[in-house]
């Protein structure tokens, strides 16, 4: 058996838009690596659950198996649950945000074209992109899968 990895969506090919993100992200059973781009060079993101499942009220989802990475420090940095908290990721219809506790890790807005990040309880990270408000260059979300061998 061997793990692949499968495209689902980018703001390049899709547009500037979370509902077509988590509408793409309706395509993946189980969990999908959201990678950001930032107009000054940082790539960050996270591991969450797919489908992404918008709810009404601010509702955290996720598991301890949720993380989140930033590549500014000079080399990759992956930050995981600290167990301080269980607010691993949120999603709504116009905002996607991980961690919680202090700030958001990372905190998407509905148009896809700015986002913050900031120190949190849950990740115990440091800021993921260069500043704590950054204008958004590209956002992914990949999904894994299993091929079974042949016999």
């Amino acid at each position: 058996m061997s793990l692949g990895l499968s495209f689902k969506g980018s703001t390049l090919k899709h547009g500037t838009s979370l509902r077509t993100l988590i509408r793409k992200s309706a395509e993946l059973s189980g969990p999908g690596l959201l990678i950001v781009g930032d107009r000054q060079g940082a790539v960050f993101g996270g591991l969450l659950d797919c489908p992404l499942k918008p709810t009404a009220k601010r509702k955290y989802q996720g598991t301890n198996q949720t993380f989140v990475f930033t590549t500014i420090y000079g080399e990759p940095r992956l930050f995981r649950p600290t167990g301080a908290n269980r607010y691993y990721y949120m999603c709504l219809n116009d905002l996607l945000a991980l961690g919680g506790g202090g700030n958001y890790a990372l905190c998407l807005h509905e148009d896809l074209l700015t986002g913050t990040s900031g120190t949190c309880d849950t990740f115990g990270n440091k800021c993921l992109a260069h500043s704590p408000e950054f204008d958004l260059k590209d956002v992914e979300l990949w999904g894994f899968t299993h091929d079974s061998p042949r016999p």
